[in-house]
């Protein structure tokens, strides 16, 4: 790995400058965005490249940061990616129905909305499915969006004096990038099928776990374990090969550095926003592994 200095340099002398026509932000919490993050990814973006494709969009930091053109945004969340329709496809309608939640919002409200979603709201409009997941999360505990292995979301309450419900104008600057956005619900290889030479492919799986019990991968019903680390890595030699530009984030971890040997590896610090004892809300060290440029 490069040294701490060679790899600052390297960074300095490369990094472009970003400046999107639209000045938007995530419009949901995610466990591991990386809002925190962007300065050390925007820093190591390749200076130029065509398509963008974001396989594990979660809260897609810095698909909205960048503001791109041209992009394939993804994740097996069908649940996301309707909530990322709904916005791109009737903004208007999502508002009005997150008006009414942030109306009604108590204890007993977002139990009640917890128990409806998990009853039926595959069958809801898209606005109703939308609103009421940007709800729960953004009055539930931490924002975790977390599943069970039925898929009903399970996270309780949060303690929040008065939570951001309905941010229209946020909605209204994300539906502007998303309106010029390909949306695909589905696995990261299927969502980087078309990617070609010159693109760029931003990948942020589910973190390889630093201690065995620190693994968290309950975004959907579905884990991520070593061997989907192992075919991962292999995407992106495949994608690299074809001529394409990879940026990936994830642990800083002996096993992570051993499937990405041959590419370029940047260790960064990264607030932790998560952990149950406040006191461990430190930094912890990342990787970001670039390779193609």
């Amino acid at each position: 790995m490069a040294s701490r200095s060679v790899a600052a340099s390297r960074v300095a002398r490369r990094a472009p400058v970003v400046t999107p026509d639209v000045v938007a932000h995530p419009v949901i919490k995610w466990v591991g965005g990386k809002t925190r993050l962007l300065p050390e990814l925007l820093a190591r973006l390749p200076e130029k490249f065509g398509h963008y494709f974001e396989p594990f969009a979660g809260g897609a930091a810095l698909y909205f940061r960048i503001a791109p053109r041209r992009a394939v945004l993804s994740d097996s969340n069908a649940d996301l990616i309707a909530l990322y329709t709904a916005i791109q496809k009737d903004v208007a309608s999502v508002i009005r129905r997150l008006q009414h939640h942030r109306d009604a919002h108590d204890e007993r409200h977002y139990y009640a909305t917890r128990e409806r979603w998990n009853e039926n709201h595959a069958s809801w409009s898209n606005a109703d499915r939308a609103a009421t997941f940007i709800y729960l999360n953004k009055t539930c505990f931490n924002g975790l969006w977390r599943v069970n292995r039925s898929g009903d979301f399970n996270v309780p309450i949060g303690r929040y004096t008065d939570p951001p419900i309905c941010v229209p104008d946020a909605l209204r600057a994300a539906h502007t990038v998303l309106a010029r956005t390909e949306l695909r619900c589905g696995d990261y290889q299927a969502a980087v099928v078309d990617a070609g030479r010159g693109d760029f492919v931003y990948f942020d799986p589910p973190y390889d776990p630093v201690t065995p019990t620190a693994n968290f991968t309950s975004y959907s019903a579905i884990g991520f374990g070593a061997d989907d680390q192992r075919e991962l890595a292999e995407t992106a030699r495949r994608l690299v090969a074809r001529g394409c530009q990879v940026m990936l984030s994830n642990s800083d971890t002996p096993f992570i550095r051993s499937i990405y040997k041959g590419f370029t590896i940047d260790r960064v610090k990264c607030a932790r926003a998560i952990n149950s004892n406040a006191a461990k809300r430190g930094d912890v060290d990342e990787v970001i592994v670039m390779g193609g440029y």
